[in-house]
Parts: C-alpha cells; sequence; structure tokens
C-alpha cells in the first residue's frame, strides 16, 4: 500500500473516534442521564477533553491524513514526486497536533478517573449537599464506596464509563497519529513504494 493509502485509512479510522469522544463528552455534561445546574457538574467535563482535545484539533489531521491520498504516486501528473514529498512532511505536524489533542484529553480523563463525580451527599429535606466524595481513586476497587452518591442515580458508573472511554479513544488517537509522523517521515525521506502506473495515463511503473 502507497503511504499517502495508508494514511488516508489512518484518516478514515480517526474520525469516528472523534465522533465517539465529542459525544461523550457532550453526555458527561448530564450526569447520570440527568439535567443539573452547571455549578454542580464534575470540573474536569469543562476542560473539553473529549470536543476539544479528541475532538476539534483532531478533526484537522484527520482530514489531512484523507487528502494525503490526493497526493500520492503522480502529484504532478508526470512528475510523480512534484508535492508528495512536501505533503507527507507536512501531516508530520499535523501529526504532532493530533497527538498533542489526544494526549490533552487522556491526561483530563485520567484526573477526572481519579478524583469522581461530583454528586450529592447528603440531603436534609429540600437542601442537597454537593460534593466530590472521591479524592484518591479508591472507589474504583471499592464499588460500594458508589452509594456515597446519593444523586442523581447513577452517576458514578455514568462519569466513570464516559471518561475510561474517552481515556482509551485518546490513546488509541494518540497511536494512530504516531503512526502517521512514522509513515510520513518514511515517505518523505524514501518515496513511496508504489509506482505511478496508470495513474496519469503513464505507463512507466518506476518510482
Amino acid at each position: 500500500m502507497c503511504s499517502g493509502g495508508f494514511a488516508k485509512c489512518l484518516g478514515i479510522t480517526l474520525m469516528p473516534l472523534t465522533i465517539v469522544c465529542v459525544l461523550c463528552n457532550i453526555l458527561l455534561f448530564f450526569p447520570g442521564g440527568k439535567s443539573v445546574d452547571s455549578e454542580h457538574i464534575t470540573e474536569q467535563v469543562w476542560y473539553f477533553g473529549g470536543i476539544l482535545g479528541s475532538g476539534v484539533l483532531m478533526i484537522f489531521p484527520a482530514l489531512v491524513f484523507m487528502g494525503l491520498k490526493n497526493n500520492d504516486c503522480c502529484g504532478c501528473c508526470g512528475n510523480e514526486s512534484c508535492g508528495r514529498r512536501f505533503a507527507m512532511l507536512s501531516s508530520i505536524l499535523f501529526a504532532a497536533v493530533g497527538v498533542l489533542g489526544a494526549g490533552y484529553s487522556v491526561v483530563v480523563s485520567a484526573v477526572a478517573i481519579n478524583h469522581g463525580p461530583e454528586c450529592v451527599i447528603s440531603i436534609y429535606g429540600t437542601n442537597k449537599t454537593w460534593d466530590t466524595p472521591f479524592s484518591n481513586g479508591d472507589y474504583l476497587t471499592n464499588k460500594t464506596a458508589w452509594s456515597l452518591c446519593l444523586e442523581p442515580a447513577n452517576v458514578v458508573s455514568w462519569h466513570l464509563s464516559l471518561f475510561s472511554v474517552l481515556l482509551v479513544m485518546g490513546l488509541i488517537q494518540m497511536g494512530l497519529c504516531a503512526v502517521q509522523v512514522v509513515n510520513g517521515l518514511l515517505a518523505a525521506l524514501c518515496g513511496d513504494c508504489c509506482g505511478c502506473c496508470g495513474c496519469c495515463g503513464g505507463s512507466d511503473g518506476a518510482v
């Protein structure tokens, strides 16, 4: 497979991951599937790790990777190296942006998982006390501690599940962008593995 074609596959893979991360971050604004006042939403949700880091910043690398196929083989109809190596080098910069964005999402998710969600820990009549009862991640191995959160219902599993998805998706995105860094370097330094046969109507298969 040509390096441009391989990059396109990476870009196509990144797009659904990006969509999943954005949706997860949006759902985190509704703890336990409930609408609550903004001041009671877990702090790390407002860092927009899924929307900004694994979302917006990941769209640009994904689109660039998918467009590299057009620079593959005959970049200028008869001069197969024209523009191709520069495109591959530029993709490395976008891949670096993707790594930083996904890395940001991973860090935010890890911190959020460790701290746990904000929830109601006591109810006195109509007065509800909100707090973050888990501060050191112990609740991850002690499921009975989840009962400390009285409301919203299932807020701990909601928080843990969505941030875990963001964490895993971010790691996968970082891996895919890192692969493109290697792919782009090899393509820029060594050229593509494919020839230009039939690419622009030519018959020469040599690169």
